[in-house]
């Protein structure tokens, strides 16, 4: 992969399930100046993920790893979770504001919309899951 293209940590593997490894990664300084901490989520001092090895390549527990991600799915990531429930709820306030409702009916409407929303995303979790996956590889 091109480490341009990709987040690395590293992190050290704490299970080992069932083809599913937990990896502890321990954050360093130097994510304070990355730019794409934001989309990154590893804000805490310490995060365990879970990985699922497509691999087959055996680790052991207090293994250190390299843990990657692609770079674009924190983009996709930012867009399902904020670009797109924004215009949700400015579509529902415009309709709302359009069909005659006062606006206080209007914006508690608008903002009632990002249930159904973020339902679909629940429902749609394991598929989402697959998606934004993790890969590991051995130092």
């Amino acid at each position: 992969m091109n480490t341009k293209s990709t987040i690395e940590h590293d992190g050290t593997v704490i299970d080992i399930n069932d083809g599913k490894i937990t990896v502890e990664l321990t954050v360093l300084s130097a994510c304070a100046t990355c730019h794409s901490r934001s989309l990154c989520s590893f804000d805490s001092s310490q995060k365990t993920i879970e990985i699922f090895d497509n691999n087959n390549i055996s680790y052991k527990i207090g293994e250190t790893v390299k843990v990657i991600m692609r770079q674009s799915l924190g983009g996709k990531a930012l867009f399902l979770a904020y670009i797109l429930p924004f215009f949700v709820i400015l579509i529902a306030l415009i309709i709302c504001t359009i069909i005659g409702l006062s606006e206080a009916l209007a914006g508690i409407i608008s903002i009632l919309t990002l249930i159904p929303y973020y339902t679909l995303l629940y429902l749609f979790k394991n598929k989402l899951k697959k998606e934004f996956s993790f890969s590991i590889k051995k130092i």
